[in-house]
C-alpha cells in the first residue's frame, strides 16, 4: 500500500513509494570521482576493471547514497506544513551489491518511525531500499533520518 504522509503519526510502517529510475553511466561516476577524490580503478578505468571481480566499472556506493535525497523528492509526498528538511543521519547503511557503469537505480521508502521531539519539529526514520533493475539484489539498503521544520506563523 502506497501512503500519504498527510497524517505521517499513522504511516509508521507503511510503503510511500518508488523513486523513478536514475541511470548511472561512466560520465556521472566520473564526476563524482572527481568530486570525492576516489578515482579507484574499479570506478575510473574501464579497461582495468574488466579485470576485477566486477567484470567492469562500478559506482561508488556513496554516489548511490548521495541520490537518496533525489529519489526521495520523487517518491514521497511532503508533509502539509514542513517548510524545510535536512539530513538527520544514518542508524545503518549497507552497500549490499555493485551499481555497474549502465544500470538503473531507484529507491523505495517505507516510513519505520515518526516522532516529534519539540513543538514544530518533525522526525522521521526511513527503511530505504536502493534497486537495481533487474538485479535481485539491492545496491544499498539504510535507515536514514530526517528533521523536518514546520513554517513559523
Amino acid at each position: 500500500m502506497i501512503a500519504s504522509l498527510l497524517e505521517p503519526k499513522e504511516g509508521v510502517g507503511l510503503e510511500y513509494g518508488l523513486s523513478k529510475w536514475i541511470r548511472i553511466d561512466q560520465a556521472m561516476i566520473d564526476a563524482f570521482a572527481d568530486t570525492t577524490g576516489d578515482h579507484q580503478y574499479i570506478h575510473t578505468d574501464p579497461e582495468a576493471a574488466k579485470e576485477s571481480p566486477f567484470g567492469g566499472t562500478i559506482a561508488h556506493g556513496f554516489l548511490t547514497l548521495a541520490l537518496l535525497p533525489q529519489m526521495v523528492a520523487e517518491a514521497v509526498p511532503k508533509t502539509a506544513n514542513a517548510e524545510t528538511g535536512v539530513n538527520y543521519g544514518f542508524d545503518r547503511v549497507r552497500f549490499v551489491a555493485p551499481v555497474r557503469s549502465g544500470s538503473e537505480i531507484r529507491g523505495r521508502f517505507t516510513l519505520a518511525r515518526y516522532s516529534e521531539p519539540q513543538p514544530g519539529v518533525q522526525e522521521m526514520m526511513w527503511n530505504v531500499t536502493v534497486e537495481i533493475r533487474g538485479e535481485d539484489k539491492p545496491a544499498l539498503v539504510a535507515q536514514w533520518k530526517n528533521l523536518f521544520f514546520e513554517k513559523k506563523a
